[in-house]
């Protein structure tokens, strides 16, 4: 992981090192925050200008929120028109993710699937199709987990 933080002018340690330990804290990767400051003529000090910064990154994280994504296998399945509602009602009731339902001559249904879980999703649609349909490995894609 590759980490990196600037004063950009301010004391030494008073701007990007405290900002990127808000970061740390949280437990976040891929992510940039900037704060830019405007100087409205009252000294803060050092102490002052750690707790500017770091709270302007926490609000600024309170107020976006946090996405959580994970890379899933990506996987596709056909399915008759009769069958498509309650197959994918029952696949995301068991914690798949549904990424995208088309319909035309049949229903398809596009899947983010933790590699781990590839052979208990193709029993699971056995059983729900009764054999009539089986998933297929696309690639691989990052799905956004709730």
């Amino acid at each position: 992981m590759t980490a990196r933080s600037s004063d950009d002018g301010e004391p030494a340690g008073t701007a990007g090192a405290p900002m990127l330990e808000v970061l740390r804290g949280a437990r976040l990767t891929e992510v940039v925050a900037v704060v830019t400051r405007w100087f409205g003529g009252t000294l803060l000090g050092a102490g002052g200008l750690v707790r500017a910064y770091s709270d302007a990154v926490r609000l600024g994280l309170a107020e976006a929120g946090v996405r959580r994504r994970e890379l899933r296998q990506e996987v596709t399945l056909g399915l008759d028109h009769a069958i498509a509602g309650r197959v994918e009602s029952e696949l995301r009731s068991r914690g798949y993710a549904v990424l995208d339902t088309s319909y035309a001559a049949a229903v398809t249904l596009r899947l983010g699937v933790p590699g781990d879980r590839l052979p208990e999703l193709t029993a699971a649609v056995a059983e729900l199709t009764g054999g009539s349909a089986a998933p297929t490995r696309d690639g691989e894609s990052w799905v956004d987990i709730p």
